[in-house]
């Protein structure tokens, strides 16, 4: 579900916001569904646990995720993006991999016309 590289730029906490808010926004993870917990995933990641619970907690700050002690961390509804956009960006992977370009050139080209 999630994977860090060590060499990115942002370091581990930023990837897993990043990845977990991109797998909410595309609706691979629904309303309600429970994150793994804190040692979990830092288990998993082989990271410390302090830097998942830094990742849970600008998530739960932005709105994405809610955390309860007797239910975990779980996605707050109302967070999937909405259709007419997602399909847009769906769009832009398939037409970015059949011209043959790799994840870091299109987001290169749309880091651009973002700030554009």
């Amino acid at each position: 579900m999630i994977t860090l590289d060590p060499g990115h730029p942002s370091g581990p906490a930023e990837q897993i916001r990043a990845q977990v808010t991109a797998l909410v926004q595309s609706g691979e993870l629904a309303a309600d569904a429970k994150l793994p917990p804190v040692r979990q995933l830092a288990g998993d990641l082989r990271v410390a646990a302090g830097t998942v619970a830094k990742a849970y907690k600008e998530l739960e700050a932005a709105g994405i995720v809610r955390t309860g002690r007797a239910n975990g961390t779980r996605v707050n509804p109302g967070q999937v993006l909405d259709a007419p956009a997602l399909r847009e960006v769906q769009r832009l992977v398939t037409a970015a991999r059949k011209a043959g370009m790799t994840l870091e050139e299109v987001q290169g080209i749309v880091a651009v016309s973002w700030n554009a």
